[in-house]
């Protein structure tokens, strides 16, 4: 049972967090390289603004702050579910080789297979998702040992390894393609929010509007993960059915995630530490409030990066590097 206090506290979080998600998109809406008036927001929103208001706000502005949101949220429960299984902090889909997968698997399809405008949008996150579960396959054999089973320890170390293996590959990829793809691709990895349309967010919603609910529903199956493993034996849970289940939907968040952003790391790690020190380990409490700072963080990063350095501004992969490179290090030295 959880103390009611604890569940006050979260619910204030969850609230907390609501308000300044709230509080940095009307910011962002106004932010930028053609300034709306903060007065004009709430009229243009309803309809009654000028073509120029209508146009930055409702085609530009708004679609990308949803996208950022949406993959923010995916990141970070794909980081929490990745922390549980391996029972290691320093887990996260970006620096396992999920997002190199993802990125390997759009770049084949983006450079040697022809596309239909039609449903380009549509397949992008099924291409991701097929590279990243080839790689999650590979790194989950290789993590694998007869008689003892899926190591965690392991796990990350074969995962940091083919993450910095696809990154050689993918240059080699693109080393022999056209110059205006191998720019697409390179504006990809720098995590460069390209999907910034309303298109997107349609392919991009389903996937999170049924892998999130049905994380959150698996939460004490994660809490049970978390310990060590005599105890999830002993408790009934089959660990290695549980484990594959739970790492597909990790990987099908992060790339469902990443195929409409880029290369995007460290939210996935640093929102479910930052949750877990607010509100404690326990799944049911933990995975909501990450969620909201996951979302919350991307949102941030990526508001601040396009207004650094106008018009192209700096790309959100490499802001979130930014914050979340240090963080990694403070976490690797503390463990």
């Amino acid at each position: 049972m959880i103390h009611p206090s604890i569940l006050r506290k979260q619910r204030l979080l969850v609230v907390g967090f609501l308000v300044l998600i709230a509080a940095t998109i009307v910011v962002s809406l106004g932010l930028g390289y053609s300034s709306v008036s903060y007065n004009r927001i709430i009229p243009t929103l309803l309809g009654n603004g000028t073509f120029k208001e209508e146009f930055i706000l409702l085609s530009i502005r708004l679609p990308r702050i949803l996208i950022t949101l949406l993959a923010g949220m995916g990141l970070a429960i794909s980081g929490a579910i990745l922390q549980g299984l391996t029972r290691n902090d320093l887990a996260d889909p970006g620096i396992i080789g999920i997002n190199a997968g993802a990125g390997i698997g759009i770049a084949i399809f983006f450079l040697f297979v022809p596309i239909e405008v039609t449903s380009f949008v549509f397949v992008l996150p099924v291409v991701a998702f097929a590279g990243a579960v080839m790689t999650a396959l590979l790194i989950y054999f290789f993590s694998y040992r007869r008689g003892v089973g899926l190591e965690p320890a392991r796990l990350i170390l074969v995962g940091i390894g083919f993450s910095m293996a696809l990154s050689g590959a993918m240059i080699v990829v693109i080393s022999s393609a056209e110059r205006q793809k191998v720019d697409f691709i390179a504006r990809w990895l720098a995590g460069n929010i390209w999907g910034a349309d309303w298109p997107f967010i349609v392919a991009i919603l389903p996937w999170l509007a049924v892998l999130i609910p049905f994380t959150l529903f698996k939460a004490n199956r994660l809490n049970i993960l978390s310990m060590n493993e005599p105890v999830s034996i002993g408790l009934g849970v089959s660990l290695e059915k549980e484990r594959f289940s739970l790492l597909l939907i990790a990987v099908a968040l992060a790339a469902a995630s990443v195929s409409v952003t880029g290369g995007i790391a460290f939210i996935g790690l640093m929102a479910p530490h930052l949750a877990k020190a607010l509100v404690g380990p326990r799944a049911q409490l933990y995975l909501p409030v990450s969620l909201l700072i996951g979302g919350w963080l991307l949102l941030f990063a990526d508001t601040i990066g396009r207004n650094l350095a106008e018009p192209e501004g700096i790309a959100a992969g490499i802001m979130t590097a930014l914050i979340g490179a240090p963080y990694f290090i403070y976490l690797l030295m503390k463990k």
